[in-house]
């Protein structure tokens, strides 16, 4: 898909049986948990060093929209029900249902990560990286979400953003910043046009 959208792998489904949660990996459910709605500006860097910038909204469940900047022609939406990537240079458009997209894990507030996530190393203390990955699904890739301690976030935790890989190993890096947490959004938000040459407006 042109400019590599977010990079939006599949993810997983819930691994039964899964291990006790370590103290960190429950920071981070506990931080997504008490996020309702969330709201920054975005950085999209892709494997050839090309930047992209826009804006952020997120409200639980199910809906967010990375809103590219001006002139490109780009659209990611979650209407609460299915995830879109629209194309509007060439009308084109394409669906993925919200639980087998990464943003599932920021998405849905009763979704229970353990099952499918663990945390990484990192040298800086501060810093939290959790991946998620399915070891019998290679080829939906994975994806690192990483965190800031930080007392004025959510459960001490600020989402800095993520880094994806696909099966190609090809990179995207979304870094967030400016975040609001809790704030009202409305859901008109998450509408759009339809690129399709007669597609109605959703």
């Amino acid at each position: 898909m042109t400019y590599r959208a977010l990079a939006l792998l599949p993810l997983p489904a819930l691994i039964a049986a899964a291990p006790a949660m370590s103290p960190d990996l429950a920071k981070v459910q506990a931080h997504l948990s008490a996020v309702q709605s969330m709201t920054a500006t975005f950085s999209q860097t892709d494997r050839n060093g090309k930047t992209l910038n826009g804006t952020l909204s997120l409200k639980r469940p199910g809906k967010v929209r990375f809103q590219y900047e001006k002139g490109v022609p780009i659209l990611v939406v979650a209407d609460g029900n299915s995830l879109w990537f629209l194309d509007y240079s060439v009308k084109q458009k394409q669906r993925l249902p919200i639980k087998n997209g990464p943003l599932g894990v920021l998405l849905d507030p009763s979704k229970d990560i353990s099952g499918f996530a663990k945390m990484i190393p990192t040298a800086d203390p501060s810093i939290l990286s959790v991946e998620v990955f399915d070891r019998k699904h290679p080829e939906y890739g994975r994806i690192n979400l990483i965190f800031e301690k930080s007392a004025a976030a959510p459960a001490g935790l600020m989402l800095r953003g993520w880094v994806a890989l696909d099966a190609q190993n090809n990179r995207t890096t979304i870094r967030l910043s400016g975040q609001r947490f809790n704030v009202p959004i409305s859901d008109g938000t998450f509408r759009f046009n339809d690129p399709s040459p007669s597609g109605p407006r959703k």
